[in-house]
């Protein structure tokens, strides 16, 4: 992992700075750090802020905050299962740095788990450049260690040092301001109202209920609010907690920023500044879960074959963003899952349990929000509703922005909506029938007409056959409203209204 990495991640520097401070690191030396600060690339007041966020090496085994035992165990185990043999090999497997891998490997010799091999010189070098073999009474040590577990690699970090990090890495140290806004929402047709309501609510960090008619983008809100935050926040590969291994670091949920994990190639020699390397320096994690999430899943998945535990989905989005999509048609019942949620929502603070059954704490700083097409009277009782305290509709689009996103989903594909076509798909909606206007009609107009060019191997344009082909293929015959007229379809709702995403924005006005 490089400083500079989260530098870079941090929008401070860039890769061509980095890369002169390596060159001029190569040629006179001394820390990545202190030589972007020479170059001018960062000031030395941002390159100490940086420092002092970021988790500190240990220097001796008892830093790490472990017991010497279980670190021990840990590395020879590791050795055993991974077939490592070189301080080098073992210190990248177990993130730990050298000094405390050569204390390592000095106390197995002296307990006689290891023993060296002759370097190609014939004769057993220093620890530095000397590769270990585990002799039988290691093997066994090894073999003893995984079957307590089976977890090998990076050493874990205590409950404590965790508990501290997630209070260090809130999701309110981050101010997002109007501008911040406007960035994440300029291929959305969003109401001022909108955004005046969504600053405060993204800034307090608690939790947000949206709700609406479907269709009217209440997901991609969702996304885009969770992915406002730009802050670098560090991870542990794993948690110590009773004596039991909690596995976090997940890629399928957290970005890291670091270069070994984003495919940038750097010289191993310029990697290390002093950082913890058991800590994963990410992008706050975006936990979704939809119609699939149950309450299993909140809890500690503890693997009877590894005999070690897996964190639950929440856990892993500590200090990020747990958005529950479709929220009321999981398998779970509403009041179960809520009633999962309120000592969290509630306290910031969540109880798990071991198998064992003890149970522990760990804070809960985690952006929750709620997403919905039902009615949240139906869901949640009063007391609920009370405990989040942000509420906003995503209601269906006036006739105006209706044109607007229908104008830039066409343009997306080099299409232009005449008044006729308008007029075709709104009369469909409003007149001829009693279905709101919604977000997702014009995208779907659109797709459904290029495939009917496509499939007549003309370019893609709209006629009045094709654009009430396409319309009609939205509702079949007895949905609800099918051939009843309809109301105002000038009708319209004081939320917001989305274009599909990689619409362009519209233009100005």
């Amino acid at each position: 992992m490089l400083l500079g990495d989260i530098l870079i991640a941090k929008g401070l520097v860039s890769d061509q700075q980095v890369a002169q401070a390596m060159e001029r690191q190569k040629a006179s030396g001394g820390r990545l750090g202190d030589n972007l600060v020479a170059l001018g690339a960062v000031s030395q007041e941002q390159l100490d802020g940086i420092l002092h966020d970021v988790p500190a090496s240990p220097s001796t085994i008892e830093d790490t905050g472990l017991e010497e035992a279980d670190v021990l165990r840990l590395m020879v185990k590791t050795m055993l299962a991974e077939n490592l043999q070189s301080p080098g090999q073992i210190s990248e497997s177990i993130k730990l740095p050298f000094p405390v891998v050569s204390a390592l490997l000095n106390l197995a010799k002296e307990r006689k788990f290891l023993e060296p091999l002759t370097s190609a010189g014939g004769t057993a070098g220093g620890i530095g450049g000397s590769r270990f073999a585990l002799t039988s009474a290691g093997r066994e040590f090894g073999q003893e260690g995984l079957d307590l577990n089976q977890y090998t690699g990076a050493c874990p970090v205590t409950l404590e040092a965790y508990a501290e990090r997630i209070l260090m890495q809130r999701v309110t140290n981050e101010r997002i301001d109007i501008e911040d806004l406007k960035v994440k929402f300029a291929d959305l047709i969003v109401t001022d109202e909108f955004m005046q309501m969504i600053g405060p609510a993204v800034n307090s960090g608690r939790t947000l209920l949206l709700y609406g008619p479907a269709g009217n983008g209440k997901t991609s809100v969702a996304e885009r609010i969770a992915s406002i935050f730009n802050d670098v926040v560090y991870i542990p590969y794993a948690v110590q907690v009773e004596g039991q291994i909690v596995k976090v670091f997940d890629d399928s949920v957290h970005n890291s920023v670091a270069g070994e994990g984003n495919g940038t190639a750097r010289p191993a020699s310029l990697r290390r500044e002093n950082i913890d390397l058991r800590w994963v320096p990410c992008e706050r994690p975006i936990v979704m879960a939809g119609g699939e999430l149950t309450l299993d899943m909140l809890d500690l998945q503890f693997n009877e074959a590894a005999k070690f535990y897996e964190a639950p989905l929440h856990m892993k989005g500590l200090n990020g963003t747990f958005i529950i999509d479709d929220f009321g048609r999981q398998i779970v019942a509403p009041e179960d899952l809520l009633n999962r949620w309120i000592v969290p929502l509630q306290s910031r603070i969540d109880y798990l349990k071991l198998h064992t059954g003890k149970s522990f704490q760990i804070p809960f700083d985690e952006f929750v929000i709620f997403s919905t097409n039902l009615s949240p009277a139906d869901l949640m009782d009063p007391a609920f509703l009370r405990r989040i305290p942000y509420k906003l509709p995503t209601e269906a689009p006036t006739r105006d922005d209706f044109r607007r996103i229908f104008n830039a989903v066409s343009g997306k594909v080099g299409l232009e909506v005449d008044d006729e076509t308008f007029n075709i798909v709104v009369d469909f909606l409003r007149v001829h029938n009693d279905f709101p206007l919604a977000c997702y009609q014009p995208k779907f107009v659109v797709d459904q007409v290029v495939d009917a060019c496509k499939y007549a191997g003309v370019p893609p344009a709209y006629t009045p056959d094709r654009v009430l082909q396409a319309i009609s293929n939205l509702y079949t015959k007895d949905t609800p409203g099918f051939g009843v007229p309809g109301g105002d379809d000038a009708s319209a709702g004081a939320g917001f209204t989305t274009l599909a995403k990689g619409a362009p924005p519209p233009p100005p006005s």
